[in-house]
C-alpha cells in the first residue's frame, strides 16, 4: 500500500513541474511517463505476491488444520479478488504510456498472472468444497 501511494505521488510530483517552456514541458512529460510506469509496475508486483500466496492457500487446504478449510477457502477468494484489483491499477496507468510496447508488455504480464490466479481459486475453491460436501 505504501508502495502504491509513493508511486502517486510520482505522478504528482511530476504533473507539478514547470511546463512554461517546451525544454520545461519536454521534462515534464518524460518525468509523468516514468512516474506512470512505476505505478503500473507496482500492481504488478502486487499481482505476482499475490499470487505466490496462492500457492500457501492451496497446501493449507490439502494439509493444514480441517477445521479452519473454510477460512482459506476465503483466503484463496479474497487473493483472486485482490490480483483483478491489481490488474485494474495496472490497465489504467498502462492506458496513459506513450510507450506503447511497455505498456503491451505489461498488460500480457498481468493477464496471465489473472488467468493463473482465477484458476488456482477455481481449484481451491473445488477443493474446500470436496473436504466440506
Amino acid at each position: 500500500m505504501d508502495e502504491d501511494t509513493a508511486a502517486f505521488n510520482k505522478i504528482v510530483a511530476a504533473l507539478a513541474l514547470p511546463k512554461a517552456t517546451a525544454a520545461e514541458q519536454a521534462a515534464r512529460a518524460a518525468a509523468v511517463q516514468a512516474a506512470t510506469k512505476y505505478a503500473a509496475e507496482v500492481p504488478l508486483l502486487v499481482m505476482q505476491t499475490v499470487l505466490a500466496s496462492m500457492e500457501l492457500i492451496e497446501a493449507m487446504v490439502m494439509h493444514g488444520n480441517p477445521n479452519s478449510i473454510t477460512d482459506a477457502g476465503v483466503g484463496a477468494l479474497a487473493a483472486r479478488a485482490a490480483v483483478m484489483g491489481a490488474f485494474m491499477n495496472v490497465r489504467a496507468n498502462a492506458r496513459s504510456l506513450t510507450d506503447r510496447t511497455f505498456a503491451a508488455d505489461i498488460i500480457a504480464q498481468g493477464r496471465a498472472i489473472q488467468a493463473q490466479a482465477i484458476a488456482i481459486e477455481q481449484s481451491i475453491v473445488a477443493l474446500v468444497d470436496s473436504k466440506i460436501d
